[in-house]
């Protein structure tokens, strides 16, 4: 079979509702062909639940820093991945009711494949974490609420 029907092949069952196709040609080509499109949809639908819960987590601290004004929040000086201990099985660097001092290691962003520690700019106890590890974040968006 010729490359460029081949091609036209793939186009035509992309393009279709057909998921996997199998022909075996009397010269002894054989062809076949899997579209996994549950796992793009099943991904899709987890990225937009996560993005949902931080949006919630977001608005629930809006409306807590309104209500008290003593608290203080660590925001996320960068974007990339937010994570709260140094290696997996290491212990997390703060736990909610830890207290810490200004400086102190909170967590670390990876940015790049760099891993930058976050140091803490109060100090006071943690009330709040408001990220899960290994979460994505953005710029300026709220990790923890020291009082």
């Amino acid at each position: 079979m010729e490359y460029e029907k081949i091609k036209q092949l793939m186009e035509d069952m992309g393009n279709s509702k057909i998921t996997s196709i199998n022909i075996d040609f009397p010269d002894g080509t054989k062809i076949s062909m899997k579209k996994e499109t549950t796992q793009e949809i099943q991904t899709i639908i987890s990225e937009q639940k996560q993005s949902t819960e931080s949006n919630s987590k977001v608005e629930k601290y809006i409306e807590k820093q309104e209500e008290n004004t003593n608290k203080n929040v660590m925001k996320s000086p960068m974007v990339g991945t937010f994570y709260l201990k140094p290696s997996p099985t290491s212990e997390p660097y703060v736990e909610i009711g830890k207290d810490v001092k200004k400086g102190d290691t909170l967590c670390i962003i990876e940015a790049m494949k760099l891993m930058n520690e976050i140091e803490s700019e109060f100090d006071g106890k943690i009330k709040e974490i408001l990220v899960k590890d290994g979460e994505p974040v953005e710029y300026g968006a709220p990790l923890f609420i020291i009082e």
